[in-house]
């Protein structure tokens, strides 16, 4: 990532922190990262462009942090819990990451410009990469889990034991899930899903 579209990005997630994305300004924005607007529109296209590489930039630290915590030590199932708390966490604080993991955007952020993504295959390619489409809740839900299997699962793991570490990972993302949309008072998202998993020999059994 250039300087200069590092400077805008950063530039225009401030500006969204004041006011709502239809009230943002490319001008204001590029004033702000000090740089020309000429700058802002061949790194971004267009206003549009502008958010939809906004959204693919926080998710992107969401997604860091995913690989963060499948990398951490001990038993690698164990970390199922902590990817669940780690989704709970950002959506929490990061409205651009909860309304991609959701699909919910309210109405100061920008929903239209994401809904106005390119979606004709024959379109011409976004000026930059990062200024494409923003993938669904559901794409972005089974990124994770693959990017968990991969981590994971042992080296030697056949189709079933992976196919059940898959469905354990979906399972501890869903209720995490449920926990951004109603925050649960007595207890983390990963009590509950240790609660949920229940025997991790469900998903760590060799195949049969």
């Amino acid at each position: 990532m250039t300087a200069a579209r590092a400077l805008l990005l950063d530039a225009a997630r401030d500006a969204l922190a004041r006011a709502s994305w239809s009230g943002v300004r490319m001008a204001d924005v590029a004033a702000t990262a000090r740089v020309s607007r000429q700058t802002l529109y061949n790194e971004f296209g267009s206003k549009d462009g502008l958010a939809r590489a906004l959204v693919h930039r926080e998710v992107d630290g969401y997604l860091a942090g995913v690989d963060r915590v499948l990398a951490g030590p001990g038993d690698p199932l164990a970390r199922l819990p902590d990817l669940a708390e780690w989704l709970v966490t950002t959506a929490r604080g990061n409205p651009l990451v909860r309304s991609a993991l959701t699909g919910q955007w309210g109405p100061r952020l920008p929903a239209r410009a994401l809904a106005a993504a390119p979606a004709d295959p024959a379109a011409p390619p976004a000026p930059r990469p990062g200024n494409g489409p923003v993938p669904s809740p559901d794409a972005l839900l089974a990124l994770v889990r693959d990017r968990a299997v991969t981590a994971l699962a042992p080296p030697a793991a056949g189709t079933v034991q992976r196919a059940r570490l898959a469905r354990a990972t979906e399972v501890a993302l869903r209720l995490a899930l449920s926990c951004v949309y109603a925050p649960p008072t007595a207890r983390t998202a990963a009590e509950l899903v240790r609660e949920a998993l229940g025997d991790r020999a469900q998903c760590a059994e060799p195949d049969i």
